[in-house]
C-alpha cells in the first residue's frame, strides 16, 4: 500500500479542479482499507473515500487522506425463485455493473444506466433516474467504520432512503467507508416505462414487446443527449435537487408559473423541475470566464477550463437566490462540498 502525498486531485473529479490531497492512497482489499484507517489516524488525518468524483465540488484542498477504492468482484449471494442477490465490490464502476447485470438475464436496474461513479458511493444518494431508484432493489450496505475499524451492515431501512438522500449523508456522515453493497434483481423482465421521457420514447412501441435492454438502451441515448461528457465538458451531473412541496404550494406555482413541470410523489408532495425554474429566471447558458451553466441543460454547471470550486460555488449561489427571490423555493445543492 503506497501513501501518495501532496497528490492533485484533478484527474479525481469530474469538475477537474485543482485541489491537492495531504495524502492519497489506492486499496484494493479490506484489509488495505483499515491500514489505510490506522495511518490517517497515527498521522492526525480525517478519512475521505473518493469513488470517480462525479458528485463532488472541490473548493479547496483536502487536509485528509484520501482513499479510492480498487476493489473489484460481482458474485451471486443468494437465489430464491426468480430473486437473485448479488454482493458488489465498492470499487466497481456503477455502468459497468448495469451491463454486466443485463448480460447475464438479472433485471431491476436497467433504468439507471450510464449514472457515473462507483458502486460503493451510490447508496450514499440513493441514485436515482427515469422513474427508479436504488432503494427499490438493494438489501443491504457493508462498510467499515474508521473510527475502529468494525464492521458494519446496513439493512435498507437502516439506511434511511429519501429523494436523493440516506442515512450516510447525515449522522453517519463521514464515519464509515463503504466496501460492498448486496442487490435484489429478478429472472423476469419486470419494466418501468412510466417516467414521462421514457414514456414518450415508447409511446409507439408495442409495450408487450419491449425488453430490459430496450429500455437500457434508451436511456443510454436519453442521458448523451442531455448530458454533456464531463471528459469533454468538465461538469457534476445534476448539480441541485429537484424540489418536493406540499400539493398546495405546488398548485398555486402552477397557476402562477403555466408550464412548469410538476410530479406528484407516493407521499402526496410534488416534484417540481429545477432545470425549468433556472431556465425561466434566465440562467441557462450564463457563463462568466471560464464556469458556466450549460446552454442544454441548466441544470448541469460547467468547468470550461480553470475555473474554481469558489467561483462554481458563487455561481450556485446566485441562481438559487434567483429562484427564491422568483419562485420562494430554495434549491438544494446535489453534490458534496468541500470548501
Amino acid at each position: 500500500m503506497q501513501i501518495l502525498r501532496g497528490e492533485p486531485l484533478q484527474p479525481y473529479n469530474t469538475l477537474s479542479f485543482q485541489a491537492r490531497a495531504a495524502a492519497l492512497v489506492r486499496v484494493g482489499s479490506d484489509e488495505d482499507l483499515l491500514a489505510a484507517f490506522r495511518w490517517a489516524a497515527e498521522h492526525g488525518l480525517p478519512v475521505v473515500p473518493l469513488g470517480q468524483g462525479s458528485n463532488v465540488v472541490l473548493a479547496k484542498d483536502l487536509d485528509a487522506l484520501v482513499v479510492r477504492q480498487d476493489t473489484r468482484g460481482i458474485e451471486i449471494i443468494g437465489e430464491v425463485d426468480d430473486r437473485v442477490s448479488l454482493r458488489v465490490a465498492a470499487g466497481e464502476n456503477w455502468h459497468a455493473l448495469v451491463q454486466w447485470t443485463l448480460q447475464q438475464g438479472l433485471y431491476g436496474l436497467q433504468n439507471l444506466a450510464l449514472i457515473p461513479g462507483t458502486v460503493g458511493a451510490a447508496p450514499i444518494q440513493n441514485i436515482g433516474a427515469y422513474g427508479v431508484e436504488l432503494q427499490s432493489c438493494l438489501l443491504r450496505v457493508h462498510a467499515l467504520v474508521i473510527a475502529d475499524g468494525r464492521s458494519l451492515t446496513l439493512s435498507n431501512a437502516d439506511c434511511e432512503f429519501g429523494y436523493r438522500d440516506s442515512v450516510i449523508k447525515h449522522s453517519l456522515r463521514d464515519k464509515l467507508v463503504i466496501t460492498a453493497v448486496d442487490l435484489q434483481l429478478s429472472r423476469v423482465p419486470e419494466l418501468s416505462i412510466g417516467y414521462p421521457a421514457l414514456a414518450e420514447a415508447f409511446a409507439q412501441a408495442d409495450a408487450g414487446s419491449l425488453t430490459p435492454r430496450d429500455v437500457f438502451n434508451t436511456v443510454v441515448s436519453i442521458r448523451r443527449g442531455k448530458l454533456p461528457d464531463p471528459a469533454v465538458e468538465p461538469n457534476a451531473g445534476s448539480f441541485f435537487k429537484n424540489p418536493l412541496v406540499p400539493a398546495e404550494q405546488a398548485r398555486v406555482l402552477i397557476a402562477q408559473f403555466p408550464g412548469l413541470p410538476a410530479y406528484p410523489q407516493q407521499d402526496g408532495r410534488v416534484k417540481l423541475a429545477a432545470a425549468w425554474m433556472i431556465d425561466h429566471c434566465g440562467w441557462k447558458g450564463y457563463r462568466q470566464d471560464d464556469i458556466g451553466i450549460h446552454p442544454e441543460h441548466a441544470l448541469v454547471l460547467v468547468n470550461y477550463g480553470n475555473g474554481t470550486g469558489e467561483q462554481l460555488l458563487s455561481l450556485a449561489s446566485a441562481v438559487a437566490a434567483a429562484v427564491a427571490d422568483i419562485f420562494g423555493i430554495q434549491l438544494v445543492i446535489e453534490p458534496r462540498v468541500y470548501r
